[in-house]
């Protein structure tokens, strides 16, 4: 089963090498595609920006459709080592893990600026003024979020379309991540949010599934049952019909309140995260991200058998 050779050994290079450098990194050359089509966002009306904006998205998504499928020729049922590599960056586990863990780090050691710095690298809201309490959730909340995006649906996509499934939907994202719901390139990026918001759909309620299943193992049966309590509940408070799935089932596990101010708390009657709630809410995701890979190898064996 080379699909699940591939997937394995993308899985293990990400746990030992981690990211490959920027230079060399397929997202980033995507991205800045990405940026060249766009031009100057003040050119056009709503409606011109939308459609130049869908274009672009279409055009970069349609490259790198076509070089997935190369990569995946050229490599062929021998070639499965090429084809790990060049899946390996479409998700990332143990960065993700490890700016999380970095962030938990600084506050147990009292360095709130430290923390601050660290969340930089895992969320885009301003950070400078978050209270201990605030970075914990911040983090949290990311790791929570990115083990779905980051992780799941590239695993998810590429067992269900291979290579070229995990690098569409990462092109997607990353456009989602620059362009979409932005002020005033909110019509530059609507394609890009609406396309992320349908492929998201299903990862990031897989991976909730997933992190209700790990903190059950993790903390024990009860904060299994305290993160599908939290899943239920709280879900759809976010802005995001996506994002809330995840957060929730983690707020729940932890029994904490995750909060973003001016935006959403879940769990709002929980107690405000500790720092040592940061290293275990890695620990849960690292089980998920588990969870998930099973998952998306048993997903490969029954597309095999079909």
């Amino acid at each position: 089963m080379v699909e699940g050779r591939v997937l394995t050994a993308a899985i293990l290079a990400d746990l030992a090498w981690g990211e490959p450098p920027a230079g060399w990194h397929p997202v980033v050359h995507a991205g800045r595609l990405l940026e060249a089509g766009h031009g100057d966002r003040r050119e056009a009306s709503p409606i011109g920006q939308f459609s130049r904006g869908a274009a672009v998205l279409f055009g970069v998504v349609l490259l790198t459709a076509i070089g997935a499928r190369a990569v995946e020729r050229a490599a062929g049922r021998r070639g499965w080592i090429i084809a790990a590599l060049a899946l390996k960056p479409t998700f990332s586990l143990r960065q993700l893990v490890f700016e999380g863990r970095s962030v938990g780090s600084a506050l147990s050691r009292h360095d709130l600026p430290g923390a601050r710095r660290g969340l930089r690298a895992l969320v885009s809201r301003p950070t400078d003024a978050m209270t201990e309490s605030q970075a914990a959730s911040a983090a949290i909340e990311s790791m929570a979020e990115n083990l779905s995006d980051s992780v799941t649906a590239p695993w998810f996509y590429y067992a269900l379309f291979g290579l070229a499934g995990a690098a569409v939907y990462r092109v997607v994202n990353t456009a989602d991540a620059m362009f979409g719901y932005r002020g005033e390139m909110e019509w530059w990026g609507k394609a890009a949010a609406r396309a992320d918001d349908v492929l998201s759909w299903i990862p990031s309620r897989l991976t909730a599934l997933a992190l209700v299943l790990a903190a059950a193992v993790a903390e024990g049966p009860l904060a299994g049952k305290s993160a599908l309590a939290g899943w239920r509940a709280d879900h759809g408070q976010t802005q995001s019909p996506n994002a809330g799935h995840p957060m929730a089932a983690m707020s729940g596990a932890l029994n904490r309140r995750l909060e973003k101010r001016g935006h959403h708390a879940l769990g709002e009657r929980r107690p405000d995260p500790r720092p040592e709630d940061v290293e275990r809410a890695a620990r849960i995701v690292m089980v998920g991200a588990g969870i998930v890979a099973g998952g998306a190898m048993a997903l490969i064996c029954l597309g095999r058998r079909r």
